[in-house]
């Protein structure tokens, strides 16, 4: 399983690259609101520091309006992915866009059926939202293990991005059902690095080396 990293902060993507962990970067509106970034300026400067993909979300309701921003954003630089929200006219955008050779990713997915359509429309990645699947009292990682089953029995090549990881175990549980991607924020990956006996097996040798 990849991981992308989920935030538009340019100093965690800088530091989390370093590290030769991350394949790709996702961001939305808030996240780019939070950095206090304009979208297309935040967008340039992601997609020089990452080769993998880097999604970037349209904000328009309309098909129309959602593929004239996709056109524009997805010159910016060659692996920009639009990000188009799960809608009837998202969809519509979906097939325009992909008929034109625009990766897409469609985001706030939260059904197996809604993964499905987004596939069929001709979405490069789907996004089901693991953390607020959760939050209606819904089990997530049965939603994303009938998407995996689906698209593997159908041979459908859209990628799987588990999305709104909350913690270390929603990746585990992800990578565990064939998701074929995780994005994840920040906090999160440095959470994922360490273990307490890591460090205790570091201390240890450090004393050792000493005598």
């Amino acid at each position: 399983m990849k991981l992308f990293i989920d935030t538009a902060n340019i100093e965690e993507i800088k530091k989390i690259n370093e590290l030769g962990i991350i394949s790709g970067v996702t961001t939305n509106p808030s996240l780019i609101s939070k950095e206090k970034a304009i979208l297309i300026d935040s967008i340039r400067e992601i997609s020089k520091l990452i080769e993998g993909p880097v999604s970037a979300e349209v904000t328009s309701d309309t098909a129309e309006g959602m593929v004239k921003e996709g056109k524009e954003l997805s010159k910016i630089n060659k692996n920009v992915v639009i990000k188009i929200p799960m809608s009837e006219e998202g969809l519509k955008a979906v097939k325009i866009l992909n008929s034109e050779s625009v990766k897409t990713n469609v985001t706030l997915v939260f059904s197996a059926m809604q993964a499905l359509l987004a596939a069929r429309a001709g979405a490069t990645f789907v996004s089901p939202f693991i953390g607020r699947i959760d939050d209606t009292g819904n089990d997530s990682i049965n939603v994303i293990s009938d998407i995996v089953e689906i698209f593997k029995k159908h041979n459908i090549s859209t990628e799987i991005i588990s999305a709104s990881i909350r913690s270390p175990k929603n990746v585990l549980d992800a990578a565990r059902v064939g998701s074929n991607i995780a994005t994840v924020p920040y906090k999160t990956l440095i959470q994922m690095i360490s273990h307490p006996l890591t460090h205790i097996g570091i201390e240890k040798f450090n004393k050792d080396n000493k005598k």
